[in-house]
């Protein structure tokens, strides 16, 4: 039997695509790539952008990812370092309708899977941040949730709506959570714990069948429904930027090519043939 291997997550075929590319650049040279100069290897670069026209194609792509975990593991940051970085392609975000993120906030059974639902879209919070959140985050007199740094290297605080604060007082009083907002199962010393990213999950895939549409909906997808339905009320990209807790402006931008905002309306040129 074949044992399956992996090297930082890359599957087996991903890794033999990246050996196979190490190959053509050993028989290029009829020698090791571990042996190559970094002219050597800008040469052969350059050899592979002109023979295949563009930098962005998969061939080149693999050549660049596969010289750069080999040069990992055998350790040679130097060479590693030169390499060119390679762009990811950037694919915009979907998004649910403003009817469609009603039906499913009203879709859950229970108010606590409701308010999980509820804090996503209407604090755009990640799926970890909201599992981080201490009872002690929430401000209910200044209406305000405070979001710890992790992923931006920024703290933030966000507004918390008036319907999810009669909500979350209610919760609060009926289920007496402690320590972590929403809790998850205790620990096996009989620790508290919060809520996992694979509960959010449950309770998103339990309750998206029944909002009558075709998306697949994810909890990162009302992340990206806030950011683009305050776009469309007008809000200014530098506010936004803050809320989401973007490190860069660029990530926020994003977001002007799905809001259908005012200034730039979209229309087909269908619906003005029969005017």
């Amino acid at each position: 039997m074949t044992q399956s291997f992996s090297i930082n997550g890359k599957a087996p075929s991903t890794l033999n695509n990246y050996l196979r590319c190490l190959a053509h650049l050993a028989l290029h040279y009829k020698q090791s790539p571990e042996t190559l100069s970094v002219e050597n290897i800008e040469d052969y670069l350059y050899f592979c952008q002109k023979q295949h026209l563009t930098p962005s194609e998969s061939f080149f792509k693999h050549t660049i990812f596969g010289l750069r975990a080999a040069y990992k593991v055998m350790g040679m940051e130097a060479k590693r370092v030169v390499l060119p970085q390679i762009k990811r392609d950037q694919k915009l975000p979907t998004v649910l309708s403003q009817q469609e993120v009603k039906r499913l906030l009203k879709a859950p059974k229970y108010l606590k899977h409701r308010l999980i639902l509820g804090i996503l879209y209407g604090c755009g919070l990640r799926s970890y941040e909201l599992c981080d959140l201490k009872l002690s985050d929430i401000d209910f007199d200044r209406r305000t949730v405070f979001i710890a740094k992790k992923k931006g290297k920024v703290d933030r605080y966000v507004p918390l709506s008036v319907h999810l604060v009669r909500g979350l007082k209610k919760y609060i009083e009926t289920e007496n959570p402690y320590l972590y907002l929403f809790n998850s199962q205790v620990t096996k010393d009989g620790n508290p714990r919060g809520l996992t990213t694979n509960g959010i999950r449950w309770i998103i895939k339990e309750n998206r069948s029944k909002i009558g549409c075709n998306k697949k909906v994810t909890a990162h997808m009302l992340r990206h429904s806030f950011a683009t339905h305050l776009l469309e009320y007008g809000i200014d990209l530098v506010s936004l930027k803050e809320l989401l807790g973007h490190a860069h402006i660029e990530m926020t931008l994003t977001y002007l090519h799905v809001a259908n905002l005012p200034s730039k309306a979209k229309f087909s040129p269908l619906d003005k043939l029969y005017v």
